[in-house]
C-alpha cells in the first residue's frame, strides 16, 4: 500500500512574515505527525519573498526538535549550490539529533533565478552525479575527510527529479527517486521508466522506491476548492512571468481577470492537481497511484490560509486509501 507524505514550501502569503510562516510549518508538521503521514519535507528556494525555506536544515533541526515520529527531510537540497561536506555536515547532525527519521532528496537544479545562483557562487550542475558520490562517501566513512557528524550517520537518502537525467541516475546508483509531477507532469511516464528500467541495486537499496509529488488541494466542495487554489495558481503564473510573488488572498485574486492567455495556462495546470471535494481527490490518487504504482504520494498543497492547509490535509487523511496505507516504520 502506498504511503502518504507532505512537501512544505513553507510559504509566506501576502500580509505575514517568514517567522509565522516557520510557525505555521511546525503546526502543519505536528498535525500531519498525529494524522499518520510518513515524511514531512521542505524544499531549497533562494530569492523568493513567498517561499521561506531557503535554508531546510536549519527548519528541520526545529521540527524534528518539535515532532517526535515522523520522518524529516529536504526535498530537496539542491546539491550544487553547496559544497558536498557542508551538506553532510548538515544532514549528519540532524541524524545525530533525531536518529532514523532523517532524509536527505538531492536536486540538481539552483531553485531559483540567474542572478541569484550567481550570488550562492558555487552552481555547477554538470558536476552532480560526482557530488552526488562524494556526499555519500563522508556518510559511509570512504572519503579520506573526516565529516563529523556525519559518519556512520547515513540520512535516507534520495534523488529528486523533472526530467529523465534524475531519474537514469538515481537508477545507476541504486537510490530512492521522487519526481516532481507537481511542475513536470508531462515527463512522469517516461522518467518512471527510465529509473525502474535502469535501476541497479546497491548497499542502499535493494529494488526499487518511487515517490511522486502530486498537487492537492481538497476542500468540503470542489468549488471551495477551486477558489481556495486560485492564488497558488495566480502565483505560478507570475513565477513563469519572471515575477515571483507572495500569495494573495483568494478574494483578491477573485476580483482579477486573466487573459485568454493566462486561463489557457491555469487550465493545464489544474488538470494534472488534485482539486476538488473528497470524492474528486480520492478519484484522483487512485488514478495516479494506477498509473505509476508509486511507493509514496508526496503532498504538495499551496493556499493562502493556513486553516485552509490543515483542513486539506485532514480530509486527505481520511481518505480510504489513506486509511489502507502501510504502518510507518
Amino acid at each position: 500500500m502506498a504511503r502518504f507524505s507532505v512537501l512544505d514550501l513553507v510559504t509566506v502569503p501576502s500580509g505575514t512574515s517568514p517567522s509565522q510562516a516557520l510557525a505555521d510549518a511546525t503546526a502543519y508538521a505536528q498535525r500531519a505527525e498525529a494524522l499518520g503521514y510518513h515524511r514531512y519535507w521542505v524544499a531549497e528556494h533562494h530569492g523568493m519573498a513567498g517561499v521561506a525555506s531557503s535554508a531546510p536544515a536549519v527548519v528541520l533541526a526545529q521540527i524534528g526538535a518539535s515532532t517526535t515520529s515522523i520522518r524529516i527531510g529536504a526535498g530537496g537540497v539542491m546539491l550544487p549550490n553547496h559544497a558536498p561536506l557542508v551538506i553532510a555536515e548538515q544532514f549528519g547532525t540532524l541524524e545525530a539529533l533525531h536518529p532514523g527519521r532523517v532524509d536527505l532528496g538531492l536536486g540538481r537544479a539552483p531553485g531559483t533565478d540567474a542572478a541569484t545562483a550567481r550570488a550562492l557562487g558555487r552552481y555547477d550542475a554538470d558536476s552532480f552525479p560526482e557530488q552526488v558520490v562524494e556526499l555519500a562517501s563522508y556518510f559511509t566513512g570512504t572519503s579520506q575527510v573526516l565529516a563529523t557528524p556525519a559518519r556512520g550517520l547515513l540520512p535516507e537518502l534520495w534523488l529528486l527529479g523533472s526530467s529523465t537525467y534524475s531519474a537514469q541516475l538515481a537508477g545507476h546508483l541504486g537510490l530512492p527517486f521522487s519526481f516532481a509531477y507537481h511542475f513536470a507532469p508531462e515527463l512522469l511516464d517516461a522518467a518512471l521508466e527510465a529509473y525502474r528500467s535502469r535501476f541497479t541495486p546497491s548497499a542502499l537499496l535493494e529494488a526499487p522506491k518511487v515517490m511522486v509529488a502530486v498537487s492537492v488541494l481538497c476542500a468540503q466542495s470542489t468549488e471551495e476548492a477551486q477558489f481556495l487554489a486560485r492564488p497558488s495558481h495566480a502565483a505560478m503564473l507570475s513565477l513563469r512571468q519572471g515575477r515571483p510573488t507572495q500569495l494573495e488572498a483568494p478574494e483578491v485574486v477573485a476580483a482579477r481577470a486573466w487573459s485568454e492567455a493566462e486561463a489557457s495556462q491555469v487550465a493545464a495546470m489544474a488538470a494534472t492537481q488534485l482539486i476538488g471535494d473528497q470524492t474528486l481527490v480520492a478519484q484522483g490518487i487512485e488514478q495516479l497511484l494506477e498509473r505509476t504504482s508509486a511507493d509514496e504520494l508526496l503532498v504538495s498543497t499551496r493556499c493562502y490560509a493556513p486553516s485552509d492547509r490543515l483542513a486539506s490535509l485532514e480530509l486527505v487523511a481520511q481518505l480510504e486509501r489513506f486509511s489502507e496505507r502501510s504502518v510507518p516504520v
